[in-house]
């Protein structure tokens, strides 16, 4: 480990780095991941993961607070474990994620389930394992969790989401804070539901919502949300309706190529001083931030195929293994684990599945060969939980590295398993 190691400042992966001629993460050549483990293969950094953490714990010293970890963007079982034992809360979106949070070892009374469409069952499923709230999107929600909490004989805590109509100036597919998303309920309509809420009695009304979309750069039109807020709790107060807490989402972006986010104590600072000297906990849900520069997906190229247009590297990995290219039109750095001396060349990078969008980049200049590998960077988050197996293809494996140490946490499917299930017609 004394072989000199450096690492360019266009590399998002906080722990990735460059020595004897090839890239590791933390203590551990890529190579040796991909001859043990085979491609494509997402490898996330434990001490990446650690040190995320450790950035909204520090930011929030002091403060009454719970950092909420947003399941939905890596929910794998290793790293779930590790945010479990650094003492994070669980932001779940449904009763899978929560079966999920329970087997890695998390607490149920650290969880609170979003989403706009629980269904009776997994609202059962939350009353049951104790979960800290429900955070409620729709008035047909709050009759249908009353009606469920009456059954199991349990008083549900409740929050309810609010749309506070701020633009957060992110990609319109992850914006989730205007008046045309599905998400949460009319800021206008929100004392009304409190008070209808405050009728129903299988509910107990514990807090406010409001998250406004994800990979958010600026943390002004969340203090702009975050003030809305405040105001509302403070009209809910003076009505006798008192909250416990007020959750203010998640979506601190992260670098993929050029952005420059905030740190976290300087994204939460606005934030922070809304609520300055008020006695309701504060809660957040981080979850790209958390995740997706601890991770990468390391694929192998199998053919080099030039054209009078362009030129391709089709490898082995493919939309079905990461779709943010091909369903938001994502960057994501790509890097030679083991670069070759000589000219560069300008190439797509793209799978093997039968669709033209079936890209992971384009326009790369890399010195590369068939049979090289390559390291696709910020795919910790929302990479493994929106794969596949579209084209029958077995998904990827999963590990994750521990200074010099792999640890798999997830064995590559095998073809068999994707039709297990299946049966042909007598």
């Amino acid at each position: 480990m004394n072989a000199s190691s450096s690492r360019p400042a266009a590399w998002p992966v906080p722990t990735l780095n460059a020595r004897d001629g090839g890239l590791w993460l933390e203590d551990l050549p890529l190579a040796e991941i991909a001859a043990r483990f085979d491609t494509p293969t997402y490898v996330y950094s434990k001490a990446a993961l650690e040190s995320a953490f450790g950035a909204w714990q520090q930011a929030l010293a002091g403060r009454r607070a719970l950092v909420c970890y947003a399941v939905k963007a890596n929910s794998n079982l290793g790293i779930l474990s590790v945010f479990a034992r650094l003492g994070a809360g669980f932001d779940i979106v449904s009763g899978g994620e929560l079966a999920r949070v329970l087997a890695a070892g998390g607490r149920a009374d650290k969880v609170v389930f979003s989403g706009v469409g629980k269904t009776r069952a997994e609202m059962r499923q939350a009353l049951e394992a104790g979960i800290r709230c429900f955070n409620v999107e729709s008035a047909a929600e709050l009759e249908h969790l009353n009606a469920v909490a009456g059954e199991l004989g349990k008083l549900a805590p409740i929050a309810l989401r609010v749309n506070p109509d701020v633009d957060p100036k992110t990609h319109p597919y992850i914006s989730t804070g205007l008046k045309g998303n599905k998400f949460g309920v009319a800021f206008a309509d929100a004392p009304d539901l409190y008070r209808r809420a405050a009728a129903l009695p299988n509910l107990r009304i514990s807090g406010v919502a409001c998250h406004i979309g994800s990979q958010l750069l600026d943390p002004a039109p969340m203090a702009e949300a975050a003030e809305k807020v405040r105001d509302l709790v403070d009209r809910l107060a003076a009505e006798g309706i008192v909250l416990e807490h007020i959750d203010l989402g998640g979506g601190l972006g992260i670098r993929y190529r050029d952005e420059t986010p905030p740190a976290v104590a300087d994204y939460l600072a606005p934030l922070l001083a809304v609520f300055e000297g008020r006695k309701e906990e504060l809660c957040f849900e981080p979850g790209r931030s958390l995740v997706g520069n601890a991770g990468l997906l390391l694929t192998r190229i199998e053919y080099l195929k030039p054209g009078e247009t362009k030129n391709f590297a089709i490898v082995d990995a493919a939309m079905n293994d990461l779709a943010r290219p091909a369903l938001y039109d994502a960057w994501h750095e790509v890097v030679a684990v083991s670069p070759h001396a000589g000219e560069a060349v300008e190439y797509d990078i793209v799978g093997p599945i039968c669709e033209s969008g079936d890209f992971l980049a384009r326009a790369r200049k890399l010195a590369v060969r068939e049979g090289d590998l390559l390291a696709i960077l910020s795919a910790g988050a929302y990479g493994m939980t929106m794969s596949s197996n579209y084209n029958t293809r077995p998904r990827a494996a999963e590990v994750i590295v521990d200074g010099d140490r792999a640890h798999p946490v997830r064995q590559r499917e095998a073809v068999a398993e994707l039709f297990a299930t299946e049966r042909i017609l007598p």
